[in-house]
């Protein structure tokens, strides 16, 4: 198996502390957002494998993921999952630390994103223009496991609730959405509420935003998270959209999976996140960039639904999975006691470990919180001693 080197993403909204206190490391005052494990062209891990071919005199050199796996991708992935998935690792690990809210978003589901995809590739659309929606052909369904307190939104709440809640703040201007969605069916009411929203002249809705803020940090309570994100987005439509959703708090160990077309936002936290290897958001507020109207109302799923928090299952081998209803990841995770006999991992499947407290071992390699490792398929993966470990793989 193959120790890896990540790259820590600087983004804005990215926490200063959550990540240094994980690793045990000083703040640097820079936000620390994401740290990316895996074969993702934007941020591959790098991995030093003995017996590489190296670029100078030593017998070991450092190499991107990416290019170890696209030299023999059976090898390192297995038959099954190329098969599969094709001659690349399907899922991107992350820890992830929201310091300041992620932008209000969906995901497409495989088919539109081919579609999506398509579409601007006929039309010439450049990959990096700023109004490109799609950036791949994949689709991008994603878990969210808390390892500290963890806030979010996911998912829309029930018309009515959604109604009593912009009641409850007395803005005038918000109570032409509330008997919409008191008025009209759940799922025409959610859609000609959302598409008014986005659709409202942007200084009326600012205006809007502004009275609405100021209402929930005087009421605070359950609406103390609406004056929070409106603190980090002034003006912005999102913060209204954000009270069609359900309001999320995830206690450690506990978990979100995020399926197409769902609206969600991450608030605040720390976590691993496991996703299948895409970059397709459809942004809906809660952010400076590029909204697609048209194509977001095409791909949300105007439902009132349940967050659903996962918690893992037990298995008799300690391994405690969190499932969903998706092949390209597979997450589960792993509470070491000291002194009890190793636990053998080896599998068909390419798998990422990911240590998050303690000091267990993989194999060899002793590890401490923040530590991966890479190991290929049918490679022997024994680990032992204290600590927590988070599991990736796929389903082949």
């Amino acid at each position: 198996m193959d120790r890896l080197s990540n790259t820590v993403r600087p983004y804005a909204w990215g926490s200063t502390t959550l990540i240094p206190a994980l690793l045990g490391t000083a703040p640097t005052g820079e936000p620390q957002a994401e740290v990316w494990m895996g074969a993702h062209p934007g941020a591959p891990s790098r991995i030093t494998r003995t017996g590489a071919t190296p670029s100078d005199s030593s017998d070991s050199s450092e190499q991107a993921l990416t290019d170890v796996i696209a030299a023999d991708p059976t090898g390192e992935l297995g038959q099954a999952a190329v098969e599969k998935f094709g001659p690349r690792l399907p899922f991107l690990l992350k820890l992830l630390a929201a310091g300041a809210p992620l932008s209000l978003q969906v995901h497409p589901d495989l088919a539109q994103a081919q579609e999506g995809y398509a579409d601007e590739e006929r039309r010439s659309v450049p990959i990096d223009a700023a109004h490109r929606t799609y950036k791949d052909a994949n689709h991008k369904p994603e878990l969210i496991c808390a390892l500290t307190p963890f806030d979010g939104l996911c998912g829309f709440r029930r018309p009515e609730e959604a109604a009593e809640a912009m009641e409850g703040l007395g803005v005038d201007s918000l109570k032409p959405y509330a008997d919409l969605l008191r008025a009209r069916p759940e799922e025409a009411a959610l859609r000609e509420v959302l598409t008014a929203i986005l659709s409202a002249d942007p200084v009326e809705m600012a205006e809007t935003v502004a009275a609405a803020a100021a209402a929930a940090g005087r009421i605070g309570g359950a609406y103390a998270p609406y004056a929070r994100i409106a603190h980090h987005f002034p003006g912005d439509a999102g913060v209204i959209a954000a009270m069609l959703l359900n309001y999320v708090q995830l206690q450690p160990g506990e978990a979100l999976f995020l399926g197409a077309g769902v609206p969600h936002a991450y608030l605040d936290g720390l976590g691993v996140e496991i996703m299948a290897n895409s970059d397709n958001v459809l942004r809906c507020g809660l952010t400076p960039k590029h909204i697609d109207v048209p194509e977001l109302l095409r791909i949300v799923r105007f439902e009132a639904t349940e967050p659903g928090i996962l918690r893992p299952e037990a298995s008799p081998s300690g391994e405690e999975v969190y499932e969903t209803p998706v092949d390209e990841f597979r997450l589960s995770r792993f509470d070491l006691s000291p002194g009890a006999a190793p636990v053998d991992l080896t599998a068909a499947t390419p798998q990422i470990l990911l240590c998050t407290a303690g000091a267990p071992k993989a194999g060899e390699l002793g590890l401490v919180p923040g530590d991966s490792v890479f190991v290929p398929a049918g490679e022997k993966a024994e680990v032992s001693g204290a600590g927590t470990l988070f599991r990736a793989t796929v389903v082949a």
